[in-house]
């Protein structure tokens, strides 16, 4: 069955860099999973219209809690799906933290995504501090319930969950997989009463070539979120063609 993976590159790359990897992945890729990339803003409308091979989807790292509006600095779903994106992060735990993003916040931002006809990447995750006390699950569904919260779900709306213990973001240590999948698992439980149609749940957090095929195997998993290594061309074609 194939996978979802998604390819976070943040702000870590120049201009230059994010379009010398995109072309490196557009040759490289080979797999029947499902591969999205999410640049930066700028580079993300310049490789819209590289004339590379698409083997790959376009996904955006955020936008905007209004479809139209007098927002400086903003970025509309509308405008980036017009642009030929597929895919959006929202509630990314960097977002949370140095953006002060809220649940109330996601939950506008979310509701604008599908309308707009972007498929939303919902974000998720615990500190290390809540994961400590055994707490995972209780702000996992609090994060879910107010995020998920009003929405109308139209036939062709699609929301995916990633799973980031915000501890193993960046750390080089990731979470073992067999637990991501009991986690995983509750966050399908749980979501049942917004979301009615099978839902995809995806983990990240430190994940690289020497891990990614250990989450791909839980029955619970969908894929990955992939931050660090993919910004590697072979590590990530690694992960993503094996």
């Amino acid at each position: 069955m194939s996978k979802i993976i998604i390819a976070n590159w943040k702000m870590k790359l120049s201009v230059k860099e994010s379009l010398s990897l995109t072309e490196r992945l557009s040759l490289g890729l080979n797999t029947k999973n499902q591969v999205i990339i999410c640049p930066d803003f700028i580079s993300l409308s310049l490789i819209a219209f590289l004339k590379t091979k698409k083997t790959f989807f376009l996904g955006a790292q955020d936008s905007a809690t209004l479809a139209k509006h007098s927002l400086t600095g903003e970025v509309s779903a509308f405008n980036l799906k017009e642009l030929g994106v597929s895919y959006v992060i929202l509630g990314h735990s960097e977002r949370r933290l140095y953006q002060k993003e809220d649940d109330k916040m996601i939950n506008e931002k979310i509701k604008v995504a599908l309308e707009a006809g972007l498929k939303v990447v919902l974000c998720l995750g615990d500190n290390k501090q809540e994961y400590q006390a055994k707490k995972t699950k209780a702000v996992i569904k609090s994060q879910l319930s107010n995020a998920l919260k009003g929405l109308k779900l139209k036939k062709d709306s699609e929301i995916i969950i990633a799973y980031e213990p915000v501890w193993a973001i960046g750390s080089g240590m990731a979470m073992g997989a067999e637990e991501a999948n009991e986690i995983a698992e509750f966050i399908k439980t749980s979501a049942k009463k917004f979301i009615k149609k099978p839902l995809k749940v995806l983990y990240g957090g430190s994940v690289d070539k020497n891990n990614a095929q250990l989450f791909l195997k839980q029955k619970n998993l969908q894929g990955l979120l992939v931050g660090g290594a993919s910004l590697k061309a072979e590590e990530f074609l690694s992960i993503c063609n094996n």
